[in-house]
């Protein structure tokens, strides 16, 4: 491997743990980036992870502080307000697209992803707390599953950042809805079996708002 592919390589790998850990709350909102222990933490150069902090600011999971360098993007029952309201407005307007032209091959990919978050979620209500993020990467490929087959890459590459921003509150949060939220999931998927768009929007509407009223009611973000 050339030096140049080497170096991309290890730049690529870094971006892609540090913006893990963002999302799924290992490094916490607000915690001070402090370049010379990411260095040692994730194994790139200082150089390449000013690069990469500047590249998640732009994504909005990190903020920029001039001269005093970079932390964790803060939360707040606002913002977590404003992320859902732009899930939702993508989600919805994706779903009846997906729907009308999903085929079968799109079919057993939702019926998979939404059976391993059926299980992940059975799990969790017996009291399981250890595959949280589990969970959560499941939930995310079933909603993900949902809207492929809209036919706009566009799309889906924002709905994604999207995504990752309102999971990383829930991470924060520790919401889990229990039975309510399997039951929406239950609903959508029987919506995409039967193609039923309009009824689907409804459904994720009130799963997701349900979801911030419920994290909001519990104080969880204050």
């Amino acid at each position: 491997m050339s030096i140049e592919l080497l170096a991309t390589s290890i730049a690529d790998r870094a971006y892609d743990r540090i913006r893990t850990d963002i999302v799924f709350g290992r490094l916490s909102p607000g915690t001070r980036l402090r370049l010379d222990r990411l260095a040692d933490t994730y194994g790139a150069s200082v150089s390449t992870l000013r690069e990469i902090l500047s590249r998640l600011s732009s994504e909005g999971l990190v903020i920029a502080e001039g001269q005093r360098g970079f932390r964790v993007a803060p939360v707040s029952p606002a913002g977590f307000e404003d992320v859902a309201a732009m899930r939702l407005l993508l989600e919805i307007y994706a779903l009846p697209l997906s729907f009308a032209t999903g085929d079968l091959e799109w079919e057993s990919r939702v019926v998979a992803a939404h059976h391993k978050l059926a299980f992940m979620e059975r799990r969790m209500m017996a009291g399981d707390q250890e595959g949280t993020e589990l969970w959560k990467r499941y939930d995310r490929e079933f909603h993900q599953a949902l809207i492929e087959a809209c036919g706009s890459q566009t799309l889906l590459d924002l709905y994604g950042g999207v995504f990752d921003q309102y999971l990383r509150y829930q991470m924060v949060a520790v919401v889990f809805r229990g039975e309510i939220a399997a039951e929406e999931h239950r609903q959508l998927l029987d919506c995409a079996l039967t193609r039923n768009g309009e009824r689907a929007c409804a459904v994720l509407t009130q799963h997701v708002n349900g979801c911030v009223a419920y994290t909001l009611e519990n104080g969880a973000l204050t």
